[in-house]
């Protein structure tokens, strides 16, 4: 049985949630800023169906990457030499959430529900929440979103609309943290893609305390680098 939260609830600690289904925590609290950031501090995250009350997550194992463990498939950094994309950050934010939202290829549902896009889109306006666009051309072509506290990435989507496109998004996100000295982003569950990535898994008490170490560090601005492709006309 796990804790029903109102508005004023602190999360219950992490090591309390259910082995079956892997990670369940709490439910309710709702999806306000505050909610989110103290969720995310504490290697908690929201997923949640129609219908049902916001459930909150913290799997163990964790899945993780670590920006400089990223690997590329030969024909993906064959894609990347090409560099006939351009990059930015924060450019396109809605547009990211609603490419990321839209049904996958056989599914007719998303998990990110209209209440999460309202949520992703005030933590965005609070400057937690940021993307990574890849264009080409005038299309927008793919990208990725997650949450950013201190020097702590936490993965959220992402998305294609040309060959490459998310994977594309991930690798110069990917670069960008290791600049600013990201060590993790947080990638939630593993799937098979993000393992081809180099993907790890990380025990739940590991992950935790580094959460809470990196959550302290000083947050980088948000700007892309020049040798990342910036879009040149944008400040």
């Amino acid at each position: 049985m796990i804790p029903l939260l109102g508005p004023a609830d602190r999360f219950p600690p992490v090591d309390e949630a259910l082995d079956e289904p892997d990670g369940l925590l709490a439910a309710g609290g709702g999806l306000s800023v505050e909610r989110l950031v103290e969720a995310y501090r504490h290697g908690i995250f929201p997923w949640f169906s129609a219908g049902d009350p916001v459930l909150w997550w913290s799997p163990d194992p964790r899945t993780v990457l670590r920006p400089r463990a990223l690997h590329l498939s030969r024909s993906l950094a064959k894609r990347l030499r090409r560099r006939d994309f351009r990059l930015t950050l924060d450019a396109a934010f809605e547009r990211v959430l609603r490419e990321c939202a839209a049904p996958r290829p056989g599914d007719t549902g998303t998990w990110l529900l209209p209440e999460m896009h309202r949520a992703y889109l005030a933590l965005h306006r609070a400057g937690f929440a940021h993307s990574l666009e890849v264009w080409i051309g005038d299309e927008l072509a793919g990208g990725v979103y997650g949450v950013s506290i201190g020097r702590m990435f936490f993965g959220e989507s992402m998305f294609s609309r040309r060959t490459d496109g998310s994977k594309i998004a991930l690798v110069h996100l990917a670069t960008q943290l290791d600049r600013w000295e990201f060590p993790l982003i947080d990638c939630q569950m593993e799937t098979g893609h993000l393992r081809s990535l180099g993907a790890m898994s990380m025990p739940r008490r590991q992950f935790v305390a580094e959460v809470a170490r990196l959550v302290q560090q000083p947050a980088p601005t948000w700007r892309l680098d020049r040798a990342q492709g910036a879009d040149p006309s944008r400040p």
